[in-house]
């Protein structure tokens, strides 16, 4: 146990009991707990497996590297459809972490085994993600933003097209662009203030 992390389970609320219990369960697994993100995180020689953390309806274990686990049981949960990697086990209640504890323990030494072969998830390149025509346009009239656009890091671009692609309205899409153009410019992601 990190003293670091103690807080973290301390503040819990509503999720105290089953944070308690799939911290010990991870702990058993012979991981190495940090504090990243606000979140108790478990490594194996420095790589990220996996965190803790909870939310208003439920708690979870989130495997960074959950999209090359076997899945056999059918328990991991892609978030969002445009997350590539990671995975959820979300819990609602502790008896489901104490009746699961010999599958998360395999899932952990899984997810273990990932780490130690170094293997990667084959995340989409940001060009293969639908660029919305509200942005295309605005990048193709104007030079500078396409310049900024072009050197701001993978993710941060990811997180544009994104967000700009969300809307259903045109209008909709063409108001995010316009609005975030300056940040762009400024060389600045989507969160970044």
């Amino acid at each position: 146990m990190n003293p670091r992390v103690d807080f973290y389970f301390n503040k819990a609320q509503k999720w105290q009991e089953e944070l308690e219990q799939l911290r010990m369960i991870v702990l058993d697994c012979g991981l190495t707990e940090e504090l990243k993100w606000g979140c108790p995180c478990y490594t194996f020689q420095q790589g990220n497996v996996l965190l803790i953390h909870e939310f208003k309806e439920y708690c979870a274990l989130l495997f960074f590297k959950g999209a090359l686990l076997n899945n056999a049981h059918g328990i991991l949960i892609q978030q969002t459809e445009n997350v590539q990697a990671a995975r959820q086990i979300r819990f609602t209640n502790v008896l489901e972490i104490v009746e699961q504890k010999s599958i998360l323990k395999a899932c952990i030494y899984e997810a273990i085994e990932v780490e130690k072969a170094g293997l990667k998830v084959e995340l989409k390149q940001t060009d293969e993600f639908p660029m919305p025509d509200e942005f295309q346009s605005k990048l193709d009239s104007i030079p500078a933003l396409k310049t900024a656009f072009e050197a701001l890091t993978p993710g941060r671009q990811r997180a544009y097209i994104l967000h700009f692609a969300k809307p259903k309205q045109s209008k909709t899409r063409e108001a995010r662009v316009e609005k975030y153009m300056l940040q762009i410019l400024s060389g600045k992601g989507l969160n970044d203030e």
